[in-house]
């Protein structure tokens, strides 16, 4: 009943707010809006929320004292989330654990927060925007107001100062209310509605309920495991898209089709896109560079294997502490390895016509689709259990 009452109402008023107020009174009633619902979830953990917003102020701190300047410094402000995240889930987990444990009264009920994350990588990102001169630097107001934006606190996506701020500036995107409307309701039905639908038949619907299983049932829940994740995920940053719409605040898409992705280099420019954009521009870009310069023109193509191999072993270890998600991690950097090195096969055996005939052939896409798509529902095993669990679950299959 307080969701319903309470969505509507900071939606409308968020919605005013941007519309007709301008400068700093906005940026300050904005984050006044936001701020106080944070805490207001963690009403029940009160030392969880002062210990997060704290970490906020620290990375505001670096922010202002960096950001902006010239050389090596902004590295400092950027470096600041990220350390804190590292800090708090492998150095100090006891924090870490005091939020993703948290039971919220977020959307529908979520169980889980993992706000955490994601603020770290929005607030690195927004340093390299304005030290690469996309964004002016925002004041404390805007920075908070950015931090704890609600629709995409939780789960993301990890949408840009850059693209955040459009709603602030003079020409304000136009986005439909309707859409916006509709893009909600398509995803409360995903999370809420075929999420639960879908979960009765993955890892823990089916295999972990102390009966013997047939072997079958490995792979039935593998391939309901793999939606459950997409409309759970996918319906959630709906949700957020949508609601951050209805005020007026552009978020990028986190999802285009994955299902239809050939190959696992495709799948992860469809696939929680935000994130791979930010591995992208962060991690990969540089590190090739720097690798390409090391190993020679020559070993080009090894020199992209070894930073594919880094992103997504990052990609991985970003998900959880477990060993199991630097494997999943790892397994995903052997999909587009193979993608890469099976690629240069195919043009210097068919060439250049040969190749496209190739990628046009019904035949072969619809094959490259089907494999891609069991490929990323097998890996996911161990992205969705740990190794005492997956033993466990063999130990059941008969």
């Amino acid at each position: 009943m307080l969701l319903l009452i309470g969505a509507p109402v900071y939606l409308l008023v968020a919605r005013l707010i941007i519309t007709y107020l301008r400068g700093g009174m906005r940026d300050f009633l904005f984050a006044l809006l936001n701020v106080p619902p944070f805490f207001f979830v963690f009403r029940h953990h009160p030392s969880a929320g002062l210990t997060y917003f704290m970490l906020v102020l620290l990375c505001y701190a670096a922010f202002l004292i960096f950001a902006g300047t010239d050389g090596w410094k902004p590295w400092i402000a950027f470096s600041v989330p990220i350390a804190a995240l590292i800090f708090s889930r492998y150095i100090f987990p006891q924090v870490y654990l005091a939020f993703t444990k948290l039971s919220v009264i977020g959307v529908f009920g979520m169980p889980q927060f993992y706000g955490f994350s994601y603020l770290a990588f929005r607030n690195s990102l927004l340093v390299l925007e304005i030290r690469n001169g996309l964004v002016k630097k925002p004041g404390f107001w805007g920075y908070l107001g950015y931090s704890f934006f609600l629709p995409t606190m939780l789960v993301g996506p990890i949408n840009p100062y850059s693209n955040f701020s459009r709603a602030f500036g003079d020409e304000p995107p136009a986005i439909p209310i309707g859409r916006s409307a509709l893009r909600i309701l398509i995803g409360f039905v995903k999370y809420e509605f075929l999420g639960s639908i879908l979960n009765r038949l993955s890892y823990d619907g089916l295999l972990r309920d102390d009966h013997f299983h047939p072997w079958i049932d490995l792979p039935v829940a593998g391939l309901f495991y793999y939606l459950y994740l997409y409309c759970n995920f996918s319906g959630f940053c709906d949700i957020a898209i949508g609601s951050a719409g209805l005020i007026g605040i552009p978020v990028a898409e986190n999802f285009q089709e994955p299902f239809s992705s050939r190959n696992m280099r495709e799948f992860w420019n469809r696939w929680h896109i935000t994130l791979s954009q930010w591995m992208r521009d962060v991690v990969f870009s540089p590190l090739s560079k720097a690798l390409a310069r090391r190993m020679g023109p020559e070993n080009t193509n090894h020199s992209l294997v070894l930073t594919i191999t880094v992103v997504f072993l990052l990609i991985g270890i970003w998900h959880g502490t477990g060993l199991n998600y630097a494997v999943f991690g790892l397994l995903q950097a052997l999909g587009v390895v193979t993608c890469h090195y099976y690629t240069i096969f195919l043009k210097r055996r068919l060439g250049r016509d040969g190749f496209k005939a190739y990628n046009s052939n019904p035949w072969i896409r619809g094959l490259a689709r089907t494999t891609t798509f069991c490929y990323f529902a097998a890996t996911l095993f161990f992205f969705a259990n740990t190794f005492p669990q997956m033993q466990e679950i063999f130990s059941l299959l008969k």
